[in-house]
């Protein structure tokens, strides 16, 4: 009996080691609508799998603004921002009233801001928003700081000249559909499965309107942080011409205080795993190694990422 309570207090002892060896690790990613998401979900998946001790979960959070105060604030310990906003919270600026210290793993991939409506509105083309009824994105998102920036970039006032709900895109989805707005804006991947959803429900025409003439605006006023991008014919259902559009990148980011093997870590099980990632979505394709220090990221990267890049021969 004695060497049966002997061997149970050494498993006891044996599991209780192992669950201290256990580091959780919270992603913070956006609404279920959007990339985000399905893409921090299948990340979660690949560093529970991939680096020993590590057990990650997905958060649904508001995206960009929120993710980058909860990783500030110890609440999140990886997020995907938009680099704007990001270098927003860096500056402390914007909605943030003081600086965040986050620091980048990687430039992942182009979110492609997209501005869409339907048949029946009068839309055709951004000015024509004036007066009407548009969501502009959920509260504490980066996509709702693009959107404003861009009226701006049109001569709209956000307050004035237009009736602004802030809604995230699944629920833009959901009153577009049912005539309580009349467009929407939403930065993210393409495609996005809120915006498909659209697209395809029958008896509606989807537009997508062009903006890459507010370009010029936004890079005189905000710096160098938006390129032109096109979203290709067909990428949406019912999709008939290329859409020119502004493109930020995305960020993976964490917190300046994280151990620099463990972000070397996940670093590497990324950019290694690439079409694991890529088979949750296809903006993952879009992650390239070689273009790390060649897409100006306004976030310094962290010790743990800038080692892995300079292992793959990459220099600043």
């Amino acid at each position: 009996m004695k060497k049966v309570m002997l061997l149970l207090a050494a498993a006891a002892l044996a599991t209780g080691a192992s669950g201290a060896q256990q580091k959780r690790l919270s992603i913070a990613t956006g609404g279920t609508g959007g990339v985000y998401y399905p893409l921090g979900g299948g990340l979660a998946n690949l560093l529970t799998r991939a680096i020993p001790g590590v057990d990650a979960t997905a958060e649904v959070t508001s995206a960009s603004v929120d993710n980058i105060k909860l990783v500030g604030a110890g609440k999140a310990d990886l997020a995907f921002v938009l680099a704007d906003t990001a270098a927003d919270g860096v500056n402390g600026v914007g909605k943030f009233k003081e600086k965040v210290p986050v620091r980048a793993l990687a430039v992942i991939y182009a979110n492609k801001s997209q501005w869409v409506t339907v048949e029946g509105t009068g839309i055709n083309r951004m000015q024509d928003l004036k007066g009407h009824r548009i969501a502009t994105g959920a509260p504490g998102s980066g996509t709702e700081i693009i959107a404003l920036r861009i009226l701006e970039a049109y001569g709209l006032d956000p307050d004035k000249d237009v009736k602004r709900e802030k809604l995230s895109v699944a629920e833009s989805v959901n009153a577009i559909k049912d005539r309580k707005i009349d467009a929407f804006f939403w930065s993210g991947g393409v495609p996005t499965a809120a915006v498909t959803d659209l697209a395809a429900t029958p008896g509606t025409r989807m537009k997508l309107l062009d903006h890459a003439d507010a370009i010029p605006k936004l890079v005189q006023r905000w710096g160098p942080l938006y390129v032109k991008g096109i979203i290709p014919a067909k990428a949406y259902p019912g999709q008939e011409k290329d859409a020119a559009v502004a493109d930020v990148w995305n960020l993976l980011v964490v917190s300046d205080r994280m151990d620099e093997k463990l972000a070397y870590q996940i670093t590497r099980a990324v950019f290694e795993n690439q079409a694991e990632l890529a088979g949750v979505h296809a903006e993952a394709k879009n992650l390239r190694l070689e273009a790390q220090y060649v897409v100006s990221s306004p976030v310094p990267f962290h010790p743990g990422a800038a080692r892995y890049f300079a292992e793959k021969g990459l220099k600043p």
